[in-house]
Parts: structure tokens; sequence; C-alpha cells
């Protein structure tokens, strides 16, 4: 995710940023070790149950939000088949979900904020109730054996416009367009899920709405069928993904398409703007194949089928990272580093997704870095020199300095110093250890984490593996510590 405009308390080292305040420096390109497999999700690990079937969890155990994602379930794939009727702002939805119980379960629970009609485990009717408005708490008629595979098919409708769930209303849409885009939540809002990056699952999504409108959401567009006035248009994403990068967005979008280096892209741009923005949005949207491409220069191959971007006119005020799409508010001539910055999120908060959410400068942080990188490459000042200005301009005693970055808190896990801290770090590792051991930590952590999740303490681990240095002194100093970098050798200053 990526807020836009920032505010203004976060102008000097921001400006620098934005205005690419960046002697350019090659980037060695070495090939990291081969990968390993990736991470274990949090959700899919088995545990023996001596005492019989028992109730999953209410939340995954992320103490930033306690109920987010379920104990005792893994999904493995979502069909979502929803409808949206824009007159009344109504949301129907069926969706299908085949899960694996990773213990015997008597109950198990679903992230949903919309009113439930019907479930059915395995087809046959189960019992349910709304014990906290974020939670569906589902009864199979059967106990569910630990390991084994069923189906969960939740019917819902309600008006997604009028909720709110930890300080949030995400519901983006107007009379003509809706955008479902959000960060740290969004699936809850439009479908039942196992809402946590570290439970990915494939997403399969159909939506049915006016056949003037044209939808666009993750992955590969498999088909659109026109029924009388409507049209129901389906999506699907061969690759897992968290759930709150499931996306879909309905509207007059005037859309493009094609391939490059090997990958398909699809771009999208709203109708409701100025031909002019229009004209700006979609050269922009465009960029996002031969961005994907540079980005997999560096980073080794692309961890997704296709690419590409939709600019929505409903101003949400951020650009954020949609698997395969992101979606973009409508952005200025100058804006290629937002989309540089989205793109990067697709290997480094897409493919290896956060553990829990006190990781996300890794995301941030890295996708604030490659920003720094593409004007590094592309004629402009160099990142190391951007990170000696930012370090200079913002004093000690600053209150940018004053966040631990690697356990920012609930309430600041979008605070500037996560973003910007967070390149300062990357960049002042990239010195600390040298550029080729840098280009390999990078290949080598989204290489072994493609598919699934990293944490603070699995990254300085391999940071010091690829070196061979004990890095303990300078993770401290720049994630762990609230307060300013001696400027060292040791620290990459």
């Amino acid at each position: 995710m990526l807020r836009l405009p920032r505010s203004a308390r976060r102008a000097p080292v921001l400006a620098m940023l934005r205005a690419g305040l960046l002697a350019a420096l090659p980037l060695a390109l070495l090939a990291g070790p081969a990968p390993a497999a990736p991470s274990t999700d949090r959700s899919t690990a088995p545990s023996a149950d001596r005492a019989g079937p028992v109730a999953g969890s209410s939340g995954i155990g992320d103490p930033y939000f306690p109920l987010d994602g379920n104990g005792g379930i893994d999904v493995r794939r979502y069909r979502i088949h929803v409808g949206y009727d824009f007159d009344t702002g109504r949301l129907t939805g069926r969706a299908v979900l085949t899960v694996r119980a990773t213990r015997a379960l008597a109950r198990f629970n679903l992230d949903l904020l919309l009113p439930v009609e019907e479930v059915r485990v395995d087809g046959r009717p189960a019992s349910f109730r709304k014990p906290r408005r974020h939670e569906l708490q589902v009864s199979p008629a059967r106990p569910i054996a630990a390991g084994s595979r069923f189906t969960v098919t939740v019917r819902y409708a309600g008006r997604p416009a009028g909720i709110a769930y930890a300080g949030e209303r995400n519901w983006l849409a107007d009379e003509r367009e809706v955008v479902t885009m959000n960060q740290p939540h969004m699936a809850p809002w439009w479908f039942p899920a196992n809402d946590h990056p570290s439970d990915k699952a494939q997403v399969d999504v159909s939506v049915t709405v006016p056949r003037a409108r044209r939808v666009v959401a993750n992955g590969e567009l498999v088909g659109r069928r026109v029924h009388g006035a409507l049209a129901t248009t389906r999506w699907r994403s061969r690759e897992p993904m968290a759930p709150y990068l499931a996306f879909f967005a309905a509207g007059p979008f005037q859309v493009d398409s094609g391939r490059t280096a090997g990958v398909s892209w699809y771009a999208a741009v709203s109708r409701q703007l100025p031909a002019r923005q229009r004209t700006r949005s979609m050269r922009l949207m465009r960029r996002s194949a031969p961005i994907t491409a540079w980005a997999a220069s560096i980073l080794g191959e692309y961890p997704f089928s296709s690419t590409g971007g939709l600019t929505t006119a409903l101003q949400p005020g951020f650009a954020l990272e949609n698997q395969t799409r992101p979606t973009y508010p409508v952005l200025g001539a100058d804006a290629v580093p937002t989309v540089v910055h989205e793109i990067a999120h697709q290997w480094f908060g897409n493919s290896v997704a956060v553990d829990a959410w006190r990781d996300i400068w890794l995301n941030e942080g890295a996708a604030t870095f490659f920003e720094l990188l593409w004007a590094e490459t592309h004629g402009g000042p160099s990142a190391a020199q951007w990170l000696s200005s930012a370090y200079d301009v913002e004093p000690a005693e600053s209150t940018f300095w004053r966040l631990r970055i690697d356990d920012p808190g609930a309430a600041r896990i979008f605070d500037e110093a996560v973003y910007l801290r967070g390149a300062m770090t990357f960049q002042a590792l990239r010195t600390r250890i040298g550029a080729a051991d840098f280009a390999t930590l990078l290949r080598t952590w989204v290489a072994r984490g493609a598919g699934g999740t990293g944490s603070t303490a699995q990254f300085t681990a391999l940071a010091e593996q690829v070196s061979g240095e004990d890095l303990d002194g300078f993770f401290d100093a720049w994630v762990r510590t609230p307060a300013r970098p001696a400027r060292t050798a040791a620290n990459g200053l």
C-alpha cells in the first residue's frame, strides 16, 4: 500500500524520495542458492487431537488483530460468485471454500461481516451463528477429521457500505463504480475468508453486474456471459494469495491488454475520468508490464501469470498491491515510482507474505527501496546518496526515529517510518554487506519464500547466512531500536 498524498509532516525525507534526489550505481545481479521450500503457513500445521474434535479458534494468532484468521483450518481455494446492485448498494454472494482441517473439528470459524442466509458443509446443512459481527461460527452436522478436505458453501447478502470493523469502513463505491481495495482488511466485506496473510489460497471470482459495466479482478480473465440486462464475468488466479489481496472492480472501464516478456498484462481505467486524465492514466497502467520485466531482471522470475493495473475514479487516497493487478487513484505525470512500488510488492508482500502484521516493514521498506532503485538505474542519483541525505535531514530528536519498525503496533503499521526507515534499512544493508551479497540476498529471499510467508527473524538470519557476517548490531540499530542509528560503517552509513 502507498498512501497518496503524503501528509505535510512527512515532507523532509519523503520530498527527497519523490523528487528523485537519489549518481547512478550499478546493481550486481547474482543468482542466489537453490530455493528451499516456502515457509509453512501458521494455519496449516496439524496437531494431534487425543481429546477428540474441538472448536477451531476465532483467531489465527496475530497479536495485532486477534480476530483475524481462524484456527484449525487451512483454506485451499475460494470460488466466489457475487452480484452487486449499484442502485441499492446490496451485495449478494455464494462462496464455496475448499478447506483442509488441521485438527479434528467440532466447529470452526470464518471471517465475514455480511449477514448469512445458509451454510452447508460437504453439501449438508450446517448450523451457524454470528457470535460477533466479524465472526461466522459453523457447526457441521458431523465432526471433521484432522487432515481431511471438505467444502463449505456460504450464502450471504447485505450492504457493505454501512459496515465498520477494526476502525475501518472499507467499501468503495458510487452509483457507477465499485472497487474492493484496502489493507490490512478487505475480504470480510465481500466474501467469507480465513483472513490472514499466512493462509493463502487460490481465488476464482465471478461477478454479476449490469452488462454495461466491465469487471476486473486478479489473475486471468476466463470469460463473460451476458444474460438479459446483466453479465457475469469470471476471473481466476492460479497462484494462491492472501485474502486481503483478492479484489474485484466493476464500472465503466476502458481496458487494454497484451503480452510483454512472456507475461500477460491487463490494464483498466475508469471512463468516469476526464479524457486527458484517462489518457494519462492508461499510459501509466501500460507501464506495469515493462516495470514488471525490470523488477524480474533484479529479483528473478515474476511469481505470477499476469500483471497490470487499474485506475479508479473513486479517489481512495492510496494505491494497493492487489495480487497481479494493483489498483490506483488518479496519479500525476510523475507517478511511475508509485507503480514501481506496487509492482515490487508482487514479490515483497504478495509472493512472500508477512508472517504476522508486525513484519510489515519487510513489505513496505522493500517496495519503497525499489522506488529508489528505479531512479538509480534510470539515470537518477543513487539510493546511497538518498540514504545519506535522509539520515541528515531528520535530527536525532525527530519523532521519525521514535518507532520500532519491526513492531510498530497495530495503529502504526502504515506509519511513514515503516516505509522510509524500512527503505533506509535496505540501502544501509546493501552498503554494509556489499552490492553482490545484497543482490543475492534479495533473490534468495523471494525464491525461498515464494508462495509462503516471511518474518523479520528469517530475513535477518538469511542476511547473515548470505553475507557471512554477524548483523545483530546492524538490525538492532535499524529496526529494533526506536532511535536514530549511529553514523558508523557497521550501520551502513
